[in-house]
């Protein structure tokens, strides 16, 4: 073997480290957009006027199409050169950001927020295969993985509390400038400091494909969102209908294909199944009902942005702290296991405020976000090195981009069921107890959203501004119990089926050792890290 054979990895120096505050600021923000907006819909909503189904798309339709295009992103990056794309994607964030602030227009809202999940899911490939590109050296590149694994959980958890101290000094308006400074930072420092990184052997490019897959995922979204909150079930039923017919038709393509875009084959394997199916089950419940509590600790508690944003605080502490502890109790206890526990404990929270009112303290109701919340982190940091690490080598890209694309569709589906669950119960239990001498403009505003109740009460005297108000906090409290109780069965499914499909995935440091000795747990030949047997 020669010295060039043996050599160390060169250890990564200044630059280095600097190029990856380049890598993790913009993946922070990416995901932190995925959240920003909840403290600050109301707000939103009492400039824009939109309806509640318009607020829900404004919402999620950036998860969504982030989604959607995130592997299409990967083999385009590929192509051109992660740098090249992440910069093209960084200029189109910030003129989307710009012209999303300016807008009044709730339909142009959605536009522009679908505009921004594209050009995020431009961003996020490079944001992660660079590191790969950038440090060489194992140990070090496991220290900028988790860097950049942490700032992706510190956006999720701490986008409502920046966008409470943006709506405090400025309006809702800055949660979309907010942006424009990160990604000014990208296309100055990217090409300073970041290599122009092509694969050498680039896959082929399925625009079909990738349009099969939006295609599919929006009429489904829709037909979910009508159902519940304009009633038009033939409409709904359609709209689900067409949505399946074309998921299948893509999954039928990607079999076919040689080089799929997102490839299905990969769910043969019961870890990944069951890896990803738990977290999308698990991030679809703690979306909508992470919507839900912040518009509650607004509209029925009655709490400033920035007040909400500090009530939230303790709980994205808190995940941050079981995030970091997970992986070291997977080291001893099997994952499945403290997945399967996380998510038994969220379904402990989620009943907790399946029980508020519109009375409960927000003592009770900070509490019982502490309790829900954080036990989504073991679902959340054990998932990728799960699907990742039960895969060929070869396989190991398209099973961190199937990780991504499912974390994403997780968090925006919850927001468009859970979400059009409390919208579909708030009207049902606003009908009936709104104030009498209201006009009819004025009904219809109020019962389509507590946004609606509180512009309409702005025109009421006083004494039939507070019955309307109490009666849609009431009904809002309805939503967000019908909500968190749909959570909780999702999180009890999720836990049942993380400690019964994962239950055969060992230890991570007992995987550790079997990996060097070449014999299994159970005594049987360890798989070679080729994917063969030992």
């Amino acid at each position: 073997m020669s010295s060039a054979d043996t050599a160390p990895a060169p250890s990564a120096g200044r630059r280095e480290w600097l190029a990856l505050a380049v890598l993790v600021l913009p993946a922070m923000l990416l995901f932190m957009m995925l959240s920003i907006l909840f403290l600050a819909m109301p707000s939103m909503a009492a400039d824009l006027s939109p309806s509640s189904t318009q607020a829900l798309w404004i919402l999620d339709i950036y998860g969504f199409l982030m989604a959607g295009f995130l592997v299409l992103m990967g083999t385009l990056a590929d192509r051109i050169g992660h740098r090249n794309l992440m910069v093209a994607g960084a200029a189109a964030f910030a003129v989307a950001s710009v012209a999303a602030a300016a807008t009044d227009d709730p339909a142009m809202m959605i536009v522009w927020r679908a505009v921004l999940g594209v050009a995020a899911a431009a961003q996020m490939p490079a944001t992660l295969g660079l590191i790969f590109t950038v440090f060489l050296d194992p140990k070090q590149r496991g220290v900028a993985i988790g860097a950049w694994s942490a700032g992706i959980s510190a956006g999720v958890a701490l986008g409502p509390l920046l966008s409470g101290l943006l709506l405090e000094t400025f309006s809702w308006r800055a949660t979309f400038l907010v942006a424009v400074p990160v990604m000014v930072v990208v296309l100055i420092g990217a090409p300073l400091l970041l290599p122009s990184h092509r694969a050498p052997r680039s896959g082929r490019l399925d625009l079909v494909s990738a349009v099969l897959l939006v295609a599919a995922l929006l009429p489904f979204i829709y037909g979910v969102k009508t159902v519940a909150t304009d009633g038009k079930l033939a409409v709904s039923l359609a709209g689900i209908a067409v949505g399946v017919v074309l998921g299948a038709l893509f999954v039928a393509r990607q079999l076919r294909l040689t080089a799929p875009l997102l490839d299905v084959r990969l769910f043969r394997n019961r870890t990944v199944a069951g890896a990803l199916g738990v977290f999308v089950l698990s991030a679809t419940g703690l979306g909508g009902v992470y919507l839900l509590f912040t518009q509650h600790l607004q509209l029925v508690a009655g709490l400033t942005p920035l007040q909400a944003g500090f009530a939230i605080l303790p709980a994205a502490l808190v995940l941050i702290v079981v995030a970091t502890l997970s992986p070291i109790l997977a080291r001893r206890v099997r994952p499945g296991y403290v997945i399967a526990t996380g998510l038994a404990v969220q379904v402990v929270g989620y009943l907790m405020l399946a029980f508020v009112s519109s009375g409960t303290g927000v003592a009770l109701l900070v509490v019982s976000f502490v309790v829900a919340y954080p036990a989504v982190a073991p679902s959340m940091a054990l998932t990728t090195d799960l699907v990742v690490g039960s895969v060929p080598p070869e396989k190991a890209g398209a099973a961190g981009g199937l990780s991504s694309t499912v974390n994403d569709l997780g968090l925006s589906l919850g927001v468009a069921l859970i979400g059009s669950i409390g919208a579909a119960r708030y009207r049902d239990e606003i009908d009936g107890t709104l104030p009498g001498g209201l006009t009819a403009e004025a009904e219809s505003t109020a019962r389509d959203s507590i946004d609606g109740a509180v512009a309409a009460a702005g025109g009421l005297p006083s004494e039939a501004a507070a019955s309307l108000l109490r009666a849609a906090r009431d009904a809002f409290a309805g939503g967000l119990n019908a909500g968190a109780a749909t959570a909780a069965a999702i999180a009890a499914v999720g836990a049942v089926l993380a400690a019964f499909s994962l239950r055969h995935v060992p230890p991570t440091g007992a995987a550790a050792e079997a990996w060097g000795t070449g014999v299994s747990e159970d005594g049987a030949p360890a798989p070679a890290k080729d994917g063969s047997q030992a």
